[in-house]
Order: structure tokens, then sequence, then C-alpha cells
């Protein structure tokens, strides 16, 4: 038993391996490469650190829900949303407006149904981030958020699909049952 559980859970897939770092390549690269012109390098504000979580997740482990498109873009927007309006409510005290942030985004996540743990990092880069990121107030949210998670949905979608032993998203009607279960 123990030698089937180590073996099992220690097991190399080179093909998963091979599209996880595909999938996390292309879009954080794609991101970075449409928006380079934009900024220095030091102040590329579009590729912010929650994507490169988001990326564990979306090509990394395709299958679990944290990891499928309502919780990817809805988990990311809420906690941008939140993130912005905390900060413009608590301006001067980054500890407060920082713990507030996040717990209220990890609520409202759990509200709403759309748990993807990057976004709390999201909140917090509201809060954090450099005069750049917190001057943009709520363009934060459609610009580097919601442009970048469109960017790694459709990456996820393509890449996690060319492989045979992958399906993203996990239920290929989550449209559907969305629309059903929210409309």
């Amino acid at each position: 038993m123990v030698r089937y559980v180590i073996y099992k859970e220690t097991l190399i897939d080179f093909k998963d391996h091979f599209w996880t770092f595909v999938g996390s390549f292309l879009g954080i690269a794609l991101i970075g490469f449409i928006n380079k012109e934009s900024f220095s390098v030091t102040d590329n504000v579009f590729l912010i650190g929650s994507f490169g979580a988001s990326s564990v997740l979306i090509y990394g482990i395709v299958n679990s829900p944290l990891a499928q498109p309502r919780n990817l873009i809805g988990g990311h927007v809420i906690c941008a949303v939140v993130g912005v309006t905390v900060h413009y409510i608590i301006p001067n005290e980054i500890w407060l407006s920082s713990a507030f942030a996040v717990s209220l985004s990890i609520v409202f996540m759990q509200i709403t149904k759309t748990l993807h743990p990057p976004g709390g990092a999201t909140a917090l880069i509201a809060n954090i981030g450099s005069e750049k990121i917190t001057s943009l107030g709520y363009l934060y949210v459609f610009s580097p958020v919601l442009s970048g998670v469109i960017i790694l949905l459709l990456v996820a979608l393509l890449v996690n699909n060319r492989a045979a032993h992958r399906k993203y998203p996990a239920n290929k009607n989550w449209y559907k049952i969305w629309e059903r279960r929210y409309r």
C-alpha cells in the first residue's frame, strides 16, 4: 500500500509537464509581449503576481474547481473591485486596507461561488502595488486584471485541449451550468 501511494504520487508524467509548461509560458509571455511597449520593464503593471498563481491552477491542475473559467474570471474581477474600493476607503493605512481587502475578497468569492485563491493577491496588489497600479483606480479591474485573465483563459482553452489526456474546462457545458444556476 505504501509503495503504491509513494509510486503513484511521485510518478512523473512528461506529457502533462510539457503541456503545463507550454500553457503557462504562453499565457504569461503573451500578456507581457502585448503590453511591452506600454511601460518600462520595472513598471509593467500588466504582469501582476497573481497571474503566476493562476497559471499554476489553470495549466497545472486543470480539473480543479478553483481553476475553472468562472472562478478564474469571477475571482479576479471581484477581488480587483474589492481591492480598489478598499484602497479608496482606506488609502493611507496599507496594513489595514490590505487585510480588509483580502478578507472581504474571500467572503465575496465564497458568496458568488467564484473562489480562486490568486484573487486574494489581486485584491492585495490593488493596495500594495506601485504608484502606477494604485493610480489606475477602477481601470485596474479592466486592465491589467480582466484583460490578463482573458488572455490566460484563451491560452488555457487552446493548450489544455490540445493534449489528449486533458480537458478544459473540466465540464464542457460550464457556460450552460452557470447560466442555469445564476440567471
